[in-house]
């Protein structure tokens, strides 16, 4: 794979310090003219051969044949667009697209194109949440789950006082508590229990963002509350749990960063632990990097079939929201 990286915020960076990875060669990165300085020394820190402060200049660039976007979610579907168009395999951060129809533009494009698409989402990829969904099976019917994403956002304050950050304000990207911090939620949800029957969302307003709120999936025989917010302080404790008739799991912290479980049955308690000092980032790119690789469509198509159940939810979400 020889990556080209549109972006130079907090999650590029972050993903940066996840090489090296076997298969992958930085090829190329793109910024905005306004940060192109910045470009620049990511490529001097991190050894990227080229950049441009145009990303549809690095779109002409016959040496990168994946792009990594990473930019505020309100340039997704343009910038995933104008890859596909240009014949780029496309990684794209979490939340993928806005709606459903996008994301089914966006993959009739890549089947005429003959690319591959996916949605970059850390924990579906995770060994330990790959563990917790074959234990799964111990817990006999499941009925309750309650999955928590609460972490006090660095620019509350900042917005409290009016000074909106992209990371608040939707028209540039922000989203609120939905789509920064319960996708993840989401993304698990569905990983483990399909598609649900019906969804609500409860939002705590201000400002007109959802700084929290809870979502509820309703299932034939189960009902999940996933509750976020970027107003509470929860620090490391956010507690979440998956309860059948035979068992639990349960977990404390990021839902984004799943590390440990606990496993309760009639036989006991286990408790799982798996690297901590493992990069959040290298499960998914290495698995990228070998779809990509090998060209592997079916499971870019099983991805992406994830990633558009997702969006549904998504949107019905934003529906319930005045």
């Amino acid at each position: 794979m020889q990556l080209g990286i549109i972006g130079s915020g907090k999650i590029v960076r972050d993903f940066l310090t996840a090489l090296p990875l076997p298969g992958l060669k930085l090829a190329a990165i793109a910024t905005t003219r306004r940060s192109a300085a910045t470009g620049q020394e990511l490529a001097d820190q991190y050894g990227i051969s080229r950049v441009y402060d145009d990303y549809l200049e690095m779109l002409k660039d016959d040496q990168v044949d994946t792009v990594y976007v990473a930019t505020p979610s309100s340039m997704h579907y343009q910038m995933c667009l104008d890859s596909l168009a240009a014949g780029k395999n496309v990684i794209c951060e979490k939340p993928f697209v806005f709606t459903t129809e996008e994301a089914l533009e966006l993959k009739q494009l890549a089947d005429q194109k003959g690319c591959l698409i996916t949605e970059a989402i850390t924990n579906r990829y995770l060994p330990a949440f790959k563990s917790l969904a074959s234990d799964l099976q111990l817990l006999g019917p499941v009925h309750v789950v309650s999955l928590n994403y609460t972490q006090y956002s660095s620019r509350y304050d900042r917005f409290l006082a009016g000074d909106i950050a992209p990371a608040f304000n939707p028209r540039l990207g922000g989203g609120g508590a939905l789509l920064d911090l319960n996708v993840y939620n989401i993304h698990l949800a569905i990983s483990l229990f399909g598609a649900p029957l019906d969804v609500h969302y409860f939002p705590n307003l201000q400002k007109g963002v959802d700084t929290s709120g809870v979502l509820v999936l309703a299932y034939d025989d189960k009902q999940a509350s996933l509750t976020a917010a970027k107003d509470s302080q929860a620090f490391a404790h956010n507690p979440s749990l998956i309860a059948g008739e035979k068992g639990a799991i349960s977990f404390i912290g990021s839902p984004g960063d799943i590390r440990s479980y606990r496993l309760e049955t009639a036989d006991g308690q286990t408790a799982k632990n798996f690297d901590p000092d493992l990069h959040r980032m290298i499960p998914e790119f290495t698995e990228f990097i070998r779809i990509f690789d090998q060209k592997d469509k079916t499971a870019a198509d099983q991805a992406f079939a994830h990633s558009l159940q997702v969006i549904a939810v998504l949107e019905a979400a934003r529906d319930c929201m005045p």
